[in-house]
C-alpha cells in the first residue's frame, strides 16, 4: 500500500510541478544567456583579473565559482537569494585555503604561515592586499589559472565577506580558522602510505569538510528561525554530511592523490584484512585492497544516510536549500556506486559520473525533494548495494577526536 501511495504521490507531483519546472528552467537559461552575453560584451575574463572590477558582487562571485568549481557553480545558485551571496563567498574563502594546502611550491612552514595569516585577514578584513601580493607570486603552474586569479582578487572577496551580518561573518571566519589550523597538521606528515587510523581520516575530513557543514548549518539557521528550531540536530548531522562527501572525494581521487605522493586512506582498515597501503600502486590487483575499499564505501554510505536525515529536517517549502543538499548527496551516491562497481579503477575519470547522471539526479530530486517518504525510498533504492555484507561499523562524528 505504501509503495502504491508513493507512486500516486509521484505521479501527482509530476503533473503539478511540470509547469513550474519548465518555468524555472526557462528562467535559469535566460539568466545564463544574459550572463554570458554580459561577459562577452564587456570582455570579462578570469584571464584578466582587472576586468572583474566591472562586475557586481554576485556576478564577480558567480564567475569565480564557475572557474574553480563547476559543481558548486551549479548547486549554490539553487539557494535562496538571501543565502546565495554568503555561501558563494564561503566557498571561495575555503577554496583559498585549499589553494594554499595544494600548492606544491610551498613548504609545510610556508603553508602554516599563510594559513595563519589568512585566518586574521578573514576575521579582521584587514591586510588582504598585502596577503595577496605575498602569496600570488609563489603559486606554481600546477595551480589552475582560476585559482591564480582568485588569489589576485582576494581583497575583493574579503570586502564582500565583511558586508554580511556579524553572525554570518562569525560563521565564515570560524570555518576558515578550523580549516586553516587543521590542514597544516597533515601537511607535516608523511602521507605516502596513508593515514595511520580511521580516526585520523575522520579528523582530516572534519578539518576540510565537517567544519564546512557546520558553517552551512549556522547560515541556514541564521536565515530561517523555522530551521533554527532544529539547530542542535542539524549541527550534529552536518559534520557527518561533510564527512560523507569528503570520503567520496577521497575514494574517487585515490590515484590523482597518489601522483602527488599522498594517500588519505586509513591504514588500519586495510591492515586488518591483510593489505599494506605502502604497497599500493595503480597496478594493484588485490582482493584484500578491494575489500578495504568496500568497507570505506560502506562507512561513507552511512554518513550520507545522515546527510539525508539532515536534509529532511529542512522545511519542505525551502526547496532551494533542499536542492542544494540533495544534488550534492545524489552525486555522491552515484559516484560511490561507480567505485563499488569498478573497484579495480586506476584513474578518477573511470569513476566520474556523467552529465546524464547529473541531470538524472537533478530531475529525481526536483520530483521528490518536498516529500521525506519519497526521498527515503529513493535513497534506499539507489544506495542499497553500497553496504558491505557481513561487516558492520558504528560511525562516529569526525569531530569526536578533535581537540581545540
Amino acid at each position: 500500500m505504501m509503495v502504491v501511495d508513493l507512486q500516486q504521490n509521484n505521479i501527482a507531483l509530476q503533473n503539478t510541478n511540470k509547469q513550474s519546472i519548465i518555468a524555472a528552467n526557462t528562467i535559469k537559461i535566460s539568466l545564463q544567456d544574459n550572463f554570458k552575453k554580459f561577459m562577452s560584451e564587456t570582455q570579462i575574463s578570469l584571464d584578466n583579473p582587472k576586468s572583474l572590477s566591472t562586475c557586481s558582487d554576485d556576478e564577480f562571485q558567480a564567475l569565480l565559482l564557475e572557474g574553480v568549481s563547476r559543481t558548486f557553480a551549479l548547486t549554490i545558485p539553487q539557494l535562496p537569494e538571501k543565502l546565495y551571496a554568503a555561501v558563494a563567498n564561503a566557498y571561495l574563502l575555503c577554496r583559498i585555503v585549499d589553494t594554499i594546502e595544494d600548492e606544491v611550491s610551498l613548504s609545510p612552514q610556508q603553508k602554516k604561515y599563510f594559513c595563519s595569516e589568512f585566518i586574521e585577514v578573514v576575521k579582521s578584513g584587514e591586510n588582504s592586499e598585502v596577503f595577496a601580493v605575498d602569496l600570488a607570486p609563489l603559486l606554481s603552474a600546477q595551480t589552475i589559472p582560476a585559482e591564480h586569479t582568485l588569489i589576485h582578487v582576494l581583497p575583493r572577496v574579503i570586502q564582500i565577506t565583511h558586508k554580511f551580518d556579524p553572525a554570518q561573518i562569525e560563521a565564515l571566519a570560524c570555518c576558515v580558522e578550523t580549516m586553516a589550523k587543521g590542514m597544516p597538521i597533515f601537511q607535516a606528515q608523511d602521507l605516502h602510505g596513508g593515514l595511520p587510523t580511521l580516526a585520523d581520516m575522520d579528523n582530516y575530513c572534519y578539518y576540510v569538510a565537517g567544519c564546512v557543514g557546520e558553517m552551512l548549518a549556522k547560515l541556514f539557521c541564521h536565515y530561517s528561525p523555522e530551521i533554527a528550531l532544529h539547530k542542535d540536530q542539524l549541527m550534529s548531522l552536518s559534520v557527518s554530511f561533510g564527512q560523507g562527501l569528503q570520503m567520496t572525494n577521497i575514494l574517487k581521487d585515490i590515484w590523482d592523490d597518489a601522483e602527488r605522493g599522498v594517500c588519505w586512506l586509513p591504514q588500519d582498515i586495510f591492515t586488518e584484512i591483510g593489505f599494506d597501503l605502502k604497497n599500493l600502486t595503480p597496478e594493484t590487483q588485490d582482493e584484500s585492497f578491494r575489500k578495504g575499499l568496500e568497507h570505506l564505501i560502506s562507512i561513507a554510505h552511512e554518513h550520507l544516510h545522515n546527510a539525508l536525515k539532515y536534509t529532511q529536517l529542512i522545511p519542505s517549502h525551502e526547496i532551494g536549500i533542499r536542492n542544494f543538499c540533495l544534488w550534492a548527496l545524489g552525486m555522491a551516491i552515484l559516484t560511490l556506486k561507480k567505485i563499488k562497481q569498478n573497484l579495480d579503477f586506476n584513474h578518477s575519470d573511470q569513476v566520474k559520473i556523467t552529465r546524464k547522471s547529473v541531470k538524472a539526479t537533478i530531475i529525481a530530486t526536483r520530483l521528490t525533494g518536498r516529500y521525506n517518504n519519497l526521498l527515503s525510498l529513493l535513497f534506499n533504492l539507489t544506495s542499497r548495494e553500497l553496504k558491505s555484507p557481513d561487516w558492520t561499523y558504528t560511525i562516529q562524528s569526525s569531530k569526536d577526536n578533535i581537540n581545540f
